[in-house]
């Protein structure tokens, strides 16, 4: 079997999360949590948001790409392809809100998108039918539009 290209991989896998033993799936989530978590000390609010925006339309499209060129390799939809998990989780991350209060806000935004992932209820599985790289990304991104809506949720009723 021919060894797949370097920036499908490292883009397709992660950063190379997706090479974890065990759970690759939240091993992704856990590292665009991290990433997000730096960029969150890093940058100012404001200018956070527009980053985790952006970095979900970028990775969005170098993902179906990735998943696109990864399959002729690895198949369709392997677990170790977890860029899928890295947008799902940054969609939710953009409800979090600029307070004392908002790691339990990361965390609720990284268990909700889990949760959404691993059940696939509303709609969430059928959009693994979907061709190709589409279909990798699109399941995740419908997980992490549920779990913005629930947290953007919490955060109205809270305040």
């Amino acid at each position: 079997m021919k060894t797949p290209p370097f920036l499908p991989v490292f883009i397709g896998t992660g950063f190379g999360s997706g090479f974890s033993p065990i759970a690759p799936g939240t091993a992704g989530a856990l590292l665009a949590s991290i990433i997000w978590i730096v960029l969150y000390f890093l940058l100012p609010f404001s200018v956070l948001l527009w980053t985790t925006a952006v970095l979900v339309v970028i990775f969005t499209f170098a993902g179906i790409w990735a998943a696109n060129k990864l399959a002729t390799y690895w198949g369709e939809d392997p677990s170790r392809i977890v860029v899928d998990e890295m947008v799902g989780v940054w969609i939710p991350l953009l409800a979090v809100p600029a307070n004392d209060q908002w790691y339990w806000y990361v965390i609720g935004a990284f268990c909700l998108f889990r949760v959404f992932d691993i059940a696939k209820p509303l709609g969430i599985r059928k959009m693994e039918s979907l061709k190709g790289g589409v279909g990798v990304m699109m399941d995740d991104i419908l997980a992490g539009i549920y779990s913005f809506i629930l947290l953007a949720g919490v955060r109205w009723v809270i305040g």
